[in-house]
């Protein structure tokens, strides 16, 4: 576990005291990240000094100068006291909160243990009505396009109302009688993950209601680069709501001030809106997820390969569902295996209990050791289209939802290398990132 020691001042030095276990021991929702060799080696280090305001904890993780919006108590625990609460989270919404002190060689010790953020709202005595919750569902073990359906949560009792599915924006019954909404959920920085449309969905709603919004913002792992083509509006979905770039750079807080600021709610409405900031973070900051997002991002890895490997599902070529390297691999029964000597067998899964290729010898690529991603790689998915012997057949009807343009299917077919490709989409990138550059809040 990790101890705090507490001096006089507010400088809190953590140390390592041996392995920390998995988040399934310390929380009911979620699972850990499976740990990798970069944020291994964070974990040698043996001891680091941050200095904290009065009523913040560090994150239960390797990335101990980055605090989360949701451990910064102080700065919103006080616009929720007396009020009826509406919260979106899911397995990710956690917080770092500290067990009850002992007394170790005249200092003050206390240790720090994850728990859900619900869990420690309902601690305080505060009004939770009621629970929203994105695709995958509360505790995050849907399949990707799984109906959630509602319920009730078994460890607070509260109703847990899905945000997925064909109810995608609160309605105007489902908020009654709540005062204020609170949003905590951890993004990973690409446009066709879906927590960005559940958060408009829900801005959309509060506006409409004249509830006020609390983002609890979270750092982005792929908030380093922008890239990737802007997505056409013709083509919008719920896997694409705005015209931005496949991969955004922005946090969660962030993108909700964009998405006030460029006025794309409903009638050009804006919600009343109020950011949690980070602190310590900056775009170029390594940040580790403590818990996975999704069922088929398990790590680091998966996460910052996700991006590009996504545009696969709009392909007959598997990903890697239905294994324990999903967003890691890639590989289809019919590609040659003198070029993609790389094997594996999906089978159902948590997170995937119909995977393509269910029980049948994938060839692929083995992608487990990449680093970490500063742009987009096609080359990948261009190799997989020549090297397959039907073209009429590798895409489908998702690939343009993907993309949020037809363009990128077209040039593909049309022999466009990477590079030609990536032309294509400077100005596009250009004119996003002034127009993103307002809404910033960090370096």
């Amino acid at each position: 576990m990790f101890s705090i020691f507490f001096s006089c001042g507010s400088t809190v030095k953590e140390t390592s005291e041996g392995d920390t276990g998995t988040l399934n021991d310390l929380i009911e929702t979620g699972k850990a990240v499976t740990k990798d060799a970069n944020r291994d080696k964070k974990a040698e280090e043996t001891e680091t000094t941050t200095t904290m305001e009065v009523g913040e904890v560090t994150e239960l993780n390797n990335d101990r100068d980055i605090v989360t919006g949701a451990n910064r108590f102080n700065q919103y625990l006080p616009l929720l006291k007396g009020k009826s609460i509406g919260i979106v989270a899911n397995q990710t919404s956690i917080v770092s909160v500290e067990s009850e002190p002992n007394t170790m060689d005249g200092r003050r010790t206390a240790t720090i243990e994850n728990m859900h953020l619900v869990d420690f709202l309902v601690g305080r005595q505060l009004n939770i009505q009621s629970v929203f919750a994105p695709e995958h569902g509360f505790r995050g073990t849907a399949d990707a396009g799984e109906m959630v359906k509602d319920g009730v949560d078994t460890a607070t009792g509260l109703p847990i109302i899905s945000l997925y599915g064909n109810n995608k924006k609160p309605s105007v019954a489902q908020l009654k009688g709540i005062d204020i909404m609170v949003f905590d959920i951890q993004d990973v920085g690409a446009r066709f993950y879906t927590y960005i449309s559940t958060l408009h969905y829900v801005m959309e709603a509060c506006a409409e209601q004249g509830i006020p919004l609390i983002v609890l913002d979270r750092p982005n792992p792929n908030g380093h680069y922008i890239d990737g083509p802007i997505l056409e509006l013709e083509h919008k979905s719920f896997v694409g709501m705005h015209p931005i770039p496949v991969v955004h750079g922005m946090t969660i807080g962030e993108y909700a001030q964009m998405i006030n600021g460029e006025k794309w709610l409903a009638n050009a409405a804006q919600c009343d809106l109020t950011v949690i900031e980070l602190k310590g973070y900056t775009h170029d900051s390594t940040y580790s997820l403590p818990v996975k997002p999704s069922p088929n991002l398990p790590n680091d890895v998966a996460i910052t390969l996700y991006p590009s490997l996504c545009f696969f599902e709009g392909t007959f070529i598997s990903a890697g569902r239905g294994t324990d390297m999903q967003f890691q691999v890639f590989g289809a029964p019919s590609l040659p295996e003198r070029f993609y000597d790389f094997e594996f067998t999906p089978q159902a899964n948590e997170g995937a209990k119909y995977p393509k290729f269910k029980g049948e010898l994938c060839h692929g690529k083995d992608l487990q050791n990449y680093p970490r991603m500063d742009q987009l790689n096609l080359e990948w998915l261009i190799e997989a289209y020549v090297a397959n012997d039907r073209k009429i057949d590798f895409f489908n009807d998702f690939f343009t939802k993907l993309a949020g343009t037809k363009k990128l299917q077209e040039q593909i077919e049309q022999g466009f290398t990477y590079r030609e490709i990536r032309k294509t989409w400077q100005a596009g990138l250009k004119d996003y990132n002034r127009m993103r550059q307002p809404y910033l809040l960090y370096e």
